[in-house]
């Protein structure tokens, strides 16, 4: 679930305007939680403050996984951006759900004077406005990358190794819940002029980050293993392997995903038994060139000669022939 034209530059410009919203957003949520009394309103800034937190570490993901493979790095930089990513979902879930939720059980347990909420509604309709607007830059992206590949969109965003659009579109789509969380905890304490509500708000706002962190942390995670293709484009690397001339089985084939446009190819292959070196180098030179054409983000190609069952059983009889 990956492709040479995926990534780039087109998840830089979704990461930098989620980071621009989400910076505006943060700064006029703490004036109004601060103006209003209200806790769901300060989580919903946490929320901001760590939400730009991770698109600063998404970027420097982006900017450091780029480099290129160099003698101490003869693989690449790729990995690097799932470090980032990583730590990016380690800052949603301390610097936005610890705190939502300790504010929030705060407010339950001592209260809270509730002040005039206006500012807070009008807060919540502009952050509204530009979430979504952000919101709308990583779904786009993600439609065009998933009709590109011929794939349902919700697969690919569950499966794409580009983590930085798949952090930005669960964030966002997090923080318009959480919007619509602080709105209802404000309206409870406005109706019933008790602050339970709001602090309500404010501990499902926090456990909505903890969601969130887990599947970006686990998806990372994931990846910071290694993970392989997804089977369907494994089959279609046996396909082309099979399909060169002078290659009569694929025997083991590893596959590693190292980032959105990176992807490392290792296999044990059994060459025709009559091929000649100069046959062999060959084929294995069209191989590539065939694998990189129909799944670009190949990167690197590994082909090890190796007997097939029939030779080794045939060796094996001869020595024990001797």
């Amino acid at each position: 679930m990956t492709d040479a034209k995926s990534g780039g530059g087109e998840s830089t410009s979704t990461v930098v305007v989620a980071a621009i919203a989400n910076l505006g957003i943060a700064l006029a949520k703490a004036v109004a939680g601060l103006i209003s009394g209200s806790s769901a309103m300060l989580s919903e800034a946490a929320h901001s403050v760590a939400d730009t937190v991770t698109e600063v570490m998404l970027l420097t993901a982006l900017k450091r996984s780029a480099k290129p493979a160099d003698e101490d790095h003869p693989l690449g930089y790729g990995p690097e951006r799932y470090i980032w990513a990583m730590l990016a979902s380690i800052a949603t879930f301390v610097g936005g759900a610890v705190f939502s939720v300790y504010d929030g059980v705060h407010t339950l347990v001592h209260g809270e004077e509730l002040g005039d909420p206006l500012i807070s509604y009008i807060v919540l309709g502009v952050a509204f406005l530009l979430e979504g607007y952000s919101l709308r830059t990583g779904v786009r992206q993600v439609r065009r990358e998933a009709a590109r590949l011929h794939s349902p969109a919700g697969y690919y965003l569950r499966h794409t190794p580009d983590t930085a659009v798949k952090a930005v579109v669960m964030e966002d789509s997090a923080a318009l819940v959480g919007l619509l969380l602080a709105a209802g905890g404000l309206l409870g304490g406005q109706l019933s002029g008790s602050g339970v509500w709001d602090g309500v708000a404010s501990v499902l706002i926090g456990v909505l980050l903890v969601y969130v962190a887990w599947v970006l942390g686990r998806s990372n995670a994931q990846l910071l293993i290694g993970r392989p293709l997804p089977k369907a484009m494994r089959d279609g690397v046996r396909e082309e392997l099979l399909s060169v001339p002078h290659i009569m089985g694929v025997l083991e084939l590893t596959t590693l995903i190292q980032g959105p446009t990176e992807i490392l190819i290792a296999a044990k292959i059994d060459f025709r038994d009559v091929a000649s070196a100069e046959e062999i180098e060959w084929a294995s030179e069209e191989a590539e060139d065939q694998l990189r054409e129909r799944f670009p983000a190949i990167r690197r190609v590994y082909l090890d000669p190796t007997p097939g069952p029939d030779q080794r059983k045939g060796a094996g009889s001869a020595s024990g022939r001797r």
